[in-house]
């Protein structure tokens, strides 16, 4: 699975600048932009950081439970939306 797309919709989501998530993280800016071009895959301490940092718990579920890529960012998406709208 290619996690560079969807780590980038989680920061989005979360309205974080990929600084704003490495000084969550306690990491460089281009580290962060390096795991959303999937340059580097993120260990599993890292994946949780950042799912805690972006307060997107239910995607760290949904890959856990063998969800794809495709269908949690559609599903992140449609929640953007759907929150953009109300």
């Amino acid at each position: 699975m290619d996690y560079g797309p969807l780590l980038k919709t989680m920061r989005v989501r979360a309205g974080l600048s990929q600084d704003q998530l490495a000084e969550k993280l306690h990491r460089t800016g281009s580290c962060i932009s390096k795991f959303e071009s999937g340059k580097k895959v993120p260990d599993m301490n890292t994946f949780m950081a950042w799912v805690h940092a972006t307060g997107t718990m239910e995607v760290a579920v949904a890959v856990l439970c063998g969800m794809d890529g495709i269908s949690i960012m559609q599903q992140l998406l449609g929640m953007m939306f759907a929150f953009w709208l109300i």
